[in-house]
């Protein structure tokens, strides 16, 4: 996949990062659209304003979680559709500093971020259900229809938008990604971007904005295909029903989401997973869980990701007229191919049909285990190549993990 070939290509090296939906919507704790998908009055959220005193937020403690994860970078939603903004903007008296807890949330992540190394993204959402000029006309991700005193002014809209973001990428230091959301109006406006790489030439911008970005981001779902031929940051919530703090939530099982996350990076992506905060701005136990496990793993087999690229390429189909074998995924650094099994496999042998070259080594990076290996023709395959054989994959890694395995083959041409 072509980089970039400027400061924007810290993308394609740091692939694991940390989203975080938080906002007013954290109060009444049941999904970050509640005014939205409930019956939920504006007048009554709007107030949830005086509501906001995050005592246990602690910016340290969150990249503590993230950085034990293996995340190298943060992006934070600025302005949801609520409107509400978690920053000392000057644009609106809609934001965190006429709270109780009146403090500038992204100052203090900003500040965090670059004390400790972190790239700092920014998440901005196009549709505005609190501004007055936002052209609410009941489409999804809207309003229907306008409160006393409100009007339909798109161009006025936009000059907030304008100057928010301007505002935004000139008070928090360097900003490496902005995520624009829902451009339900299809605003159609490259000047917005453009000031954007004119103000902070190292971020990356994605393609839900008014004009095209640097990357797609497919939403909790893992593409067709086993190579990206695009910039691609798949996205996804350890809440399956909400990206904010919900009571009752339903949490995706760790093995679930790194079954996503090995997927998507083996096919040449960034992965990027949300975390909402709750109300009081502390993390919720199932997401520090589940991130502790997902960090477990993926320490474990990073070195199949980092300075690697998608090799899926070198194998032929795994089906025959009558079984199916394993479906997986390589990537290659030089003569180093890494096999990775996201979908488990069916039984302790994985079969690579379309490589018969003799392995030097062969090693389960989950644990570190030396696996045994053959070239041979199997049953299933016997009109076929012989082709290379790994067996001994433990019951207890599938069980615990997605199996990740390295082959180091010498001396081999695999164009």
């Amino acid at each position: 996949m072509k980089r970039f070939g400027d400061g924007r290509d810290w993308f394609f090296d740091k692939k694991f990062g940390l989203f975080v939906h938080w906002g007013l919507y954290a109060i009444p704790a049941w999904q970050e659209q509640v005014l939205w998908r409930a019956p939920y009055k504006r007048r009554d959220y709007e107030r949830l304003m005086s509501e906001f005193n995050p005592g246990n937020f602690n910016p340290d403690q969150w990249l503590d979680t993230m950085q034990e994860a293996g995340m190298e970078y943060l992006c934070f939603t600025t302005k949801h559709h609520d409107g509400f903004c978690m920053w000392d903007t000057k644009y609106t008296e809609y934001n965190v500093m006429n709270t109780p807890y009146g403090k500038d949330v992204v100052r203090q992540l900003a500040d965090a971020c670059a004390r400790r190394g972190v790239l700092f993204g920014l998440y901005y959402s196009l549709p505005d259900w609190h501004h007055p000029a936002y052209p609410n006309r009941g489409k999804h991700h809207e309003m229907l229809g306008f409160r006393s005193g409100e009007r339909m002014d798109e161009h006025e809209y936009l000059e907030f938008v304008r100057n928010q973001v301007r505002e935004l990428l000139t008070n928090y230091g360097p900003i490496h990604e902005f995520f624009w959301d829902v451009n339900v109006e299809e605003f159609s406006d490259p000047t917005f971007n453009e000031m954007i790489r004119a103000l902070q030439p190292n971020a990356v911008i994605n393609d839900r904005g008014p004009s095209a970005g640097d990357f797609t981001t497919p939403e909790r779902q893992v593409p067709e295909g086993k190579e990206f031929d695009h910039p691609v940051q798949a996205c996804d919530s350890i809440g399956r029903e909400s990206w904010g703090y919900r009571t009752q939530e339903d949490y995706y099982s760790s093995r679930y989401l790194v079954r996503s996350m090995d997927k998507i990076l083996a096919m040449g992506g960034g992965y990027l997973l949300n975390v909402g905060p709750k109300a009081d701005g502390s993390f919720p136990v199932e997401c520090t869980e589940r991130l502790a496990k997902i960090g477990s793993w993926y320490h474990s087999v990073r070195e199949s990701f980092d300075g690697t690229y998608p090799a899926s390429y070198l194998l032929t189909s795994g089906q025959t007229r009558l079984i199916r074998y394993d479906d997986v995924y390589l990537t290659r650094r030089d003569n180093t191919v890494y096999i990775h099994c996201p979908d488990g496999l069916q039984t302790g042998a994985v079969v690579l049909p379309g490589i018969s070259a003799e392995p030097s080594d062969v090693t389960l990076l989950n644990d570190g285990t030396s696996l045994p290996w053959s070239v041979e023709t199997l049953p299933w395959r016997w009109t076929e190549k012989p082709c290379l054989v790994i067996r001994g994959v433990p019951d207890d890694c599938q069980l615990n993990g997605i199996p990740v395995i390295r082959m180091k083959l010498a001396d081999v041409n695999f164009e």
